[in-house]
């Protein structure tokens, strides 16, 4: 069942140090229990850190990063006479950037030790040079979506 009219994208302001919505949005993702200045200084630590190791913009490693986890294939369920398929589907836009944020969050809070900005720092470094955690739930994405290919005629 689909609802009626679907809630309009709220406008997200830019953040403060690069004037950049993405980053913006990343830093939502971040914040836990609406600590939104403790999820920005966390951030912004963790660019100055990839900045110092890389001698680039840490906003450049950023959007190489999420370049790079976004998903462009996903597989969704299809109930089709009593079986499910699994039926491949290009990714939106918005959802890509979510998937990304999501999945890099998550392999930086699976990393061990250390504090958060040195995990984010760490697995921003890693999703910029296509290696990581993050990537490794992209390819498993794409696989799936590879894999169930002769289903694609079901389109949701």
């Amino acid at each position: 069942m689909s609802r009626r009219n679907r809630p309009e994208h709220r406008e997200i302001i830019p953040d403060v140090r690069y004037g950049n919505v993405q980053v913006a949005n990343f830093i939502n993702y971040v914040m836990r229990n609406g600590k939104k200045s403790l999820a920005t200084r966390m951030v912004y630590h963790a660019f100055d850190m990839v900045e110092e190791r890389t001698k680039r913009s840490g906003l450049e490693i950023f959007e190489q990063a999420m370049k790079n986890v976004a998903p462009v294939m996903e597989v969704k369920p299809r109930r089709v006479g009593g079986a499910t398929y699994q039926i491949p589907m290009e990714v939106p836009t918005f959802r890509r950037f979510a998937l990304a944020s999501r999945w890099i969050l998550q392999a930086a809070r699976g990393r061990s030790g250390k504090s958060f900005p040195e995990k984010l720092a760490g697995e921003l470094l890693d999703a910029s040079n296509n290696t990581g955690t993050a990537i490794r739930k992209r390819e498993e994405s794409h696989k799936m979506a590879e894999a169930n290919r002769a289903f694609s005629h079901y389109r949701v």
